[in-house]
């Protein structure tokens, strides 16, 4: 099998699948390459180190309104299976809280994970990897902040009319569950290519989704198609190409782009430095220039968007920022035929 050929297919088929509407009801971040448990549970583990703990802030919308704000950290670990396989086992939990709007709706959940991974050819470092994830979510928000046409009497608001409005118990909970499937390999006789194609589901379980509990109201299932291709031009030079689909119910969104990078070699030792400038593209929504700097096992990833919907002239063009930071590394250190580096190099 042609695996250059075959792994350019597919990536180029979920690059350029049609999109009309740019819009997600699940939380999303701007750099998505820097997820993996609510993107995909099956990249849980694929980066070179054997643990990596990243946190993201966003903020966005702040020139319209109350700013929609997002935290999430998240920790990885894989576990080689002894030192006669080539497989390995990845584990990881992420936690995240996003806020949006003036009567503060919140959305929080915990998710863990864990992924297998085969490998299927060692000389081409070819793996599949299967992942599951179920997660706890919660949903609520602040009565109290609420406003009302009847409580407007005389062109004036006074927060003690009464609303005559029946409201709901402020929050509800439910569980989610969701698997992936990814395949990542760089071809022996590729010169620095890898090729990751992958494709999840969340939702499976249907869970119940309204503040009132009405049967039937539930949460549709978000399908997820992620594919990267990553290129080292010389030792000092590399590009990533990244591109992510994601369609729940009636809402789709396609993100893709990619960032060039350059890096201080040493002889016989990782990199020390590394610097990576780039934009991405959320089709009908925003540009995003982004830029990332890594120095030994820290990374800091810094991305704005450039608002350019239909909100563009309320908001200026004004989306907004999202700030990344990892750490990965090595833990028990690892050497000779425990190393293992068999993953692309984020």
């Amino acid at each position: 099998m042609n695996w250059r050929r075959f792994c350019c297919f597919i990536l180029l088929s979920v690059t350029l699948w049609p999109v009309f509407v740019a819009a997600q009801a699940d939380v999303h971040f701007s750099q998505f390459y820097e997820t993996s448990i609510i993107r995909n549970p099956a990249l849980v583990g694929v980066f070179t180190d054997n643990f990596k703990i990243t946190g993201y802030v966003r903020n966005q919308w702040s020139s319209i309104t109350s700013p929609y704000q997002t935290a999430l950290g998240n920790g990885e670990y894989r576990l080689t299976l002894g030192n006669a396989s080539n497989d390995f086992l990845s584990f990881g939990i992420l936690g995240f809280m996003d806020k949006a709007g003036e009567i503060d709706e919140k959305l929080s959940g915990i998710y863990p994970a864990i992924n297998y991974n085969k490998c299927l050819n060692s000389n081409d470092q070819a793996y599949l990897s299967l992942g599951f994830t179920g997660g706890y979510m919660q949903y609520s928000f602040d009565p109290t902040k609420a406003t009302f046409n009847n409580q407007f009497i005389g062109g004036y608001f006074s927060p003690s009319n009464p609303t005559k409005e029946n409201l709901p118990v402020p929050n509800f909970n439910y569980t989610d569950l969701g698997i992936g499937l990814n395949f990542n390999i760089t071809p022996a006789e590729s010169k620095g290519v890898t090729y990751i194609v992958g494709a999840s589901g969340y939702h499976f379980n249907q869970p119940l989704f309204s503040y009132y509990h009405t049967v039937g109201r539930t949460l549709a299932i978000r399908w997820n198609v992620n594919g990267a291709i990553i290129k080292e031009l010389n030792e000092k030079v590399v590009v990533q190409l990244q591109g992510n689909y994601a369609r729940q119910g009636s809402y789709e969104e396609i993100i893709a782009g990619g960032l060039i990078g350059w890096r201080s070699v040493q002889q016989f030792s990782d990199p020390s430095f590394e610097i990576y400038g780039g934009a991405f593209y959320r089709n009908q929504d925003a540009i995003i220039p982004a830029i990332k700097l890594k120095y030994k096992n820290v990374s800091i990833g810094f991305s704005y968007d450039v608002n350019i919907s239909s909100l563009k002239e309320a908001s200026s063009s004004q989306g907004g920022f999202e700030i990344t930071m990892s750490v990965s590394g090595n833990y028990p250190p690892l050497n000779g035929v425990n190393k293992k580096t068999v993953c692309p190099r984020f």
